[in-house]
């Protein structure tokens, strides 16, 4: 078949590869324009153009689909199905209307549970146990098209958003590929509306979505930094000074083991408020945090102090002598 592809990041290098190796006709890539990146701000094409023109597969980087230009030039080259994985730009009708079968979504959840952008740090930071790969038929909502696969996948213990990112990769190359071979078979898709029951949104990550709120339990604290790694990290604040939290794990409830050494003259957990280091060990820096009344401890593992490299907790904590009683912040609005 002929199948275009519209995509720009890493997740969707996967199903392009895929597709390709399946042996399917791919006249037309689309891709995101190149952008500054990095440190030194550079111009770096998209992981999907790196890949297709690696291929020799054509490649257009149009700003909008919303213009007749774009959409005459679109016109021009004949495809049977569109697949469609995290581009980041809008179809209208005209461009949804323009293959033979329409347009096919890649969604890295299961729909209608965490329509939009970021799906996959959203479950992590929900405490979700499953999440998987939904193949949409595309409409003009947000992600409101009908389901025509679903594959489920378990969300492990201390799972991250970059180690869940690359598992649901693999499994929606592997059903786009299925998919595409029951079209190429059938000349049609089986179809089911979404349900309208438990609908959520994955709303884009904002600065905001990074801080730690010290004030929150541990376990809550765990997930959103397990949902920022490996981007935008999730963000404290050490002395005024801003550092990045890569790895944790929560000690709650917290046992008298956990405690360590707290600082002089406290008498209990309850005493100390959230962002106050309770013990510095090897294994790393036990904070205090959750509501008055349901005090835990977060052990930090791994650090990025702000201008510096990742580097282990307890080393942080050895270069800048901390010790109980000290205090974390949460970082400037």
């Amino acid at each position: 078949m002929r199948v275009g592809f519209a995509g720009t990041p890493e997740f969707a290098v996967r199903a392009l590869a895929a597709i390709h190796a399946a042996g399917h006709t791919i006249p037309v890539v689309l891709t995101q324009p190149d952008r500054p990146s990095g440190r030194g701000l550079a111009v770096t094409a998209s992981p999907v153009r790196r890949y297709a023109e690696a291929q020799r597969l054509p490649v257009l980087q149009p700003r909008t689909l919303r213009d007749a230009a774009a959409q005459t030039l679109l016109g021009e080259t004949a495809v049977d199905v569109l697949v469609v994985a995290a581009y980041g730009l809008i179809l209208p009708r005209p461009v949804l209307d323009w293959p033979t079968h329409g347009c096919l979504n890649i969604h890295a959840s299961l729909l209608p549970r965490w329509r939009g952008a970021a799906p996959i740090a959203r479950a992590i930071e929900a405490g979700d146990a499953t999440t998987g790969i939904t193949i949409m038929q595309m409409d003009e909502g947000l992600d409101t098209g009908a389901m025509i696969e679903t594959r489920a996948l378990a969300i492990g213990a201390r799972e991250t958003a970059g180690t869940l990112h690359d598992r649901l990769a693999d499994l929606g190359a592997a059903a786009i590929v299925d998919v595409l071979a029951m079209l190429a078979r059938d000349g049609r898709l089986p179809r089911r509306p979404q349900p309208e029951a438990g609908v959520t949104y994955a709303a884009k990550l904002g600065r905001a979505d990074a801080a730690i709120d010290w004030n929150a339990p541990a376990i809550v604290i765990d997930r959103r930094i397990r949902a920022m790694s490996p981007a935008p990290g999730a963000a404290a604040a050490w002395q005024g000074a801003g550092v990045k939290l890569w790895a944790a794990e929560p000690l709650e409830p917290p046992t008298a083991s956990a405690l360590g050494t707290l600082a002089a003259g406290t008498a209990a957990l309850a005493d100390l408020s959230p962002g106050a280091v309770a013990a510095v060990g090897a294994a790393g820096i036990d904070v205090v945090c959750g509501p008055a009344g349901g005090r835990g401890l977060l052990r930090i593992v791994e650090v990025q102090p702000a201008g510096g490299r990742r580097m282990s907790a307890a080393a942080f904590a050895a270069g800048r002598r901390i010790v109980a009683g000290s205090r974390f912040g949460s970082p400037a609005a």
